[in-house]
């Protein structure tokens, strides 16, 4: 009997661990269902140069596979949020990949509440970004569910 309850308690403890296991497979995007490559780039930087390599290196994958061929997101957190302001001198790049390519901007919502606590206002995003609840759980859903992290 004792064995029999450790077993539960196993169970008990292991459950909700389980469940965030498949919420991350049900939340992963399923815009491309025929793409053969899966690819999450992650942006924690705000200094413009990896800004604009982590569009580069979205770009270059994109056209080494075929616009059809890949799924990429891009997950900015941290000083890497500014990639997906407004006025950001990338936001026309934003725009011709998410238009064009399919590309999935992704804005942590940790980093919108901690810069809307230090300004005092909300920062004005990219129309292209969508709200994750945290850019790292975003990363960590995406790999579960068979994307390639690159930082670069």
């Amino acid at each position: 009997m004792h064995m029999f309850l450790k077993t539960v308690r196993t169970l008990v403890i292991a459950m909700p661990f389980l469940l965030l296991g498949a919420n991350a497979q049900a939340d992963a995007p399923d815009d491309k269902p025929f793409a053969e490559h899966k690819l999450v780039l992650q942006i924690s930087d705000a200094d413009p140069g990896r800004q604009t390599l982590v569009l580069n290196v979205a770009n270059n994958a994109i056209r080494h596979f075929g616009p059809e061929k890949i799924d990429v997101e891009i997950v900015a957190f941290g000083p890497g949020l500014s990639l997906l302001f407004a006025d950001n001198p990338n936001a026309a790049r934003v725009d011709s990949l998410a238009q064009d390519a399919g590309v999935r901007f992704a804005a942590c919502g940790n980093t919108v509440a901690a810069v809307t606590r230090m300004r005092g206002e909300p920062p004005v995003l990219h129309s292209r970004a969508i709200d994750v609840d945290a850019g790292v759980v975003r990363i960590m859903e995406l790999t579960n569910a068979g994307y390639t992290l690159i930082s670069p």
